[in-house]
């Protein structure tokens, strides 16, 4: 993907990484950097498609998995749970002991998980998941498949998906800063999120996108 070359200059630039790196909104980032909220926004919306850019040309290969998939959006009446009304749905998938994966799915259906696992998941690889009815093909597939019963109450140390439930709870408090996401922008935000979880070091993210800006937007 390329990108045109920012107008802003190269200090302006930087503080503006440092901002995004630390979690500071776009508006906030534009006071204290003395740019127009407009600029700040556009610019953070760049960042957040470089790394999009990035993190989808990632594998997971083997190992031990967990996948779970969760709901984001604001807090409605009615129903709850999964399909809510409203939230946009999300599937996850964590290599324990490496990086998280996630995207935006229409359903959690079967038919619609399984082919995101047998892409980034390789064969014989063991698969934890909880009791979701989504998950059931899983148990002829080719794939070591293990369940979690959340209404257990008792703890495994090894039986969890405590890794990925982390991850969702790291995104959504992350999200909540922002208000509302339009829904056209969420999957960047998604990515964000992941890349986040995936590079936790204030210092190596920052690292990181000087070098994505460099190669995308340079």
């Amino acid at each position: 993907m390329t990108m045109k070359k920012s107008r802003l200059g190269k200090e302006k630039q930087l503080r503006l990484i440092e901002h995004f790196v630390a979690g500071t909104t776009a508006r906030c980032a534009a006071n204290l950097v003395g740019v127009n909220i407009k600029t700040a926004a556009y610019y953070f919306h760049r960042l957040r498609e470089v790394i999009t850019e990035e993190t989808n040309n990632e594998g997971l290969l083997s190992g031990e998995f967990e996948v779970d998939e969760s709901y984001f959006g604001g807090r409605r009446k009615g129903k709850r749970g999964r399909g809510t009304a409203g939230k946009v749905p999300v599937f996850g998938i964590l290599k324990r002991g490496g990086k998280v994966y996630a995207q935006v799915i229409p359903d959690a259906k079967s038919k619609t998980l399984l082919p995101i696992i047998q892409e980034k998941v390789q064969p014989d690889s063991i698969v934890y998941s909880d009791c979701w009815r989504g998950y059931n093909v899983l148990d002829v597939s080719e794939f070591k498949h293990f369940r979690i019963n959340h209404s257990k109450l008792f703890a495994d140390s090894h039986n969890h998906i405590n890794g990925i439930e982390n991850f969702w709870n790291q995104a959504k408090r992350h999200m909540r800063k922002f208000n509302g996401i339009p829904a056209k922008h969420f999957p960047l935000f998604l990515k964000e999120c992941e890349w986040r979880f995936n590079n936790s070091n204030p210092r190596s993210q920052f690292k990181q996108l000087k070098q994505l800006v460099k190669k995308h937007m340079g």
